[in-house]
């Protein structure tokens, strides 16, 4: 079973990589050439930029979409793209993220393969993948992820969003660990967004430690898994070191979600790996003062970076602990599967 989940799960991935990889490079394109301000990227001045940047976004809020209809699609066949897209999308709506889109994509995909099951009459079998089942199976997905999901999702940035506002003037090493987790966990979701918000709030209010800590986290999961891929070309397929290029551009300037496709076909290992690195950048950029000026994160804002030296050194550091333990953990299985094939061989 646990098989079939990640070949579903790499199903949604393999069509959701073009995606990420059009529009983080367009987007990295467009904010690379604008000039950074305290408010982040200015495209007052440049409107081909920004048309670049619109057209950036838009192929990148196709992922999720994507994602979810390409899972349900390797479940349950042509059937389930239709479910499965709509609960992507609604995914997105409810600000569920990428992991509300697998959860959508799984869900979608399982009712309509339960639905094919059921044994109809001769006459009703040609309507049923073009209409029957698209209808009947997109409500039951749509109630769920509006119904199910998304009131706990709003929910649970109100508490977490409650919770960081209570620990801001408490442990601020602790407070940067778990903002440092939170940046990473998600990936643009909702959680993602709670503790970049939280930062963004901080600026106003003139603390740009809390914005600086989590502007160090924001680039380090897509640039530790695409220095990964680039460190360990022999643990990744072809198809991820073309994930790993798009996700060095996206890093530099500050998108987290180039880490998706990673984490989407191997969260166990993947996403544990990326709230480490970035919870050790953010720590060392909360301890070495590093302030951030604009709502923005990566490389991107050294313009307006204080202390940019701890700056550099936070994201180098929680990079390369990202790199160094994705491919152990990548290698690991390998050398295990080895060393008993020896053992059986010497049996």
């Amino acid at each position: 079973m646990v098989k079939k989940l990640k070949q579903y799960l790499l199903s949604g991935v393999s069509y959701a990589i073009p995606f990420v990889a059009c529009g983080g490079i367009l987007i990295a394109f467009a904010i690379a050439f604008a000039p950074m301000t305290d408010k982040g990227p200015d495209f007052s001045g440049s409107p081909f930029l920004k048309l670049i940047l619109d057209i950036g976004v838009t192929a990148f809020s196709l992922l999720v979409p994507v994602l979810a209809g390409y899972i349900s699609f390797g479940i349950a066949d042509r059937p389930g793209l239709v479910p499965g897209f709509v609960g992507g999308y609604i995914a997105n709506q409810v600000g569920a993220g990428f992991l509300g889109g697998i959860v959508a994509g799984l869900i979608a995909g399982f009712i309509v393969y339960w639905i094919k099951k059921i044994k109809l009459p001769v006459y009703l079998k040609p309507i049923m993948p073009i209409l029957v089942i698209p209808v009947i199976s997109s409500l039951i997905v749509g109630f769920i992820m509006f119904n199910v999901i998304g009131l706990p999702v709003k929910e649970l940035m109100n508490v977490m969003s409650a919770w960081l506002k209570s620990m801001g003037a408490g442990n601020q090493i602790l407070l940067a660990f778990i903002l440092g987790s939170m940046i990473a966990f998600d990936m643009g979701g909702p959680v993602n967004k709670v503790a970049f918000f939280f930062g963004a709030a901080m600026i106003k209010e003139g603390n740009f430690s809390i914005m600086g800590a989590c502007a160090a986290a924001i680039c380090i999961p897509p640039l530790g898994l695409g220095l990964a891929t680039l460190l360990g070309r022999k643990l990744w397929g072809q198809q991820e070191k073309e994930a790993g290029l798009a996700a060095l551009a996206m890093g530099m300037i500050g998108i987290t979600e180039g880490a998706i496709p990673f984490a989407a076909a191997d969260p166990l290992r993947v996403i544990p790996t990326i709230m480490i690195g970035s919870s050790v950048g953010s720590t060392i950029a909360m301890l070495g003062g590093v302030g951030d000026h604009a709502p923005h994160g990566g490389p991107i804002v050294l313009p307006v970076i204080d202390n940019r030296i701890v700056y550099i050194l936070a994201i180098l550091t929680g990079t390369l602990t990202v790199a160094f333990l994705i491919n152990g953990l990548k290698k690991w299985p390998v050398r295990k599967k080895n060393e008993t094939k020896q053992a059986h061989e010497i049996s």
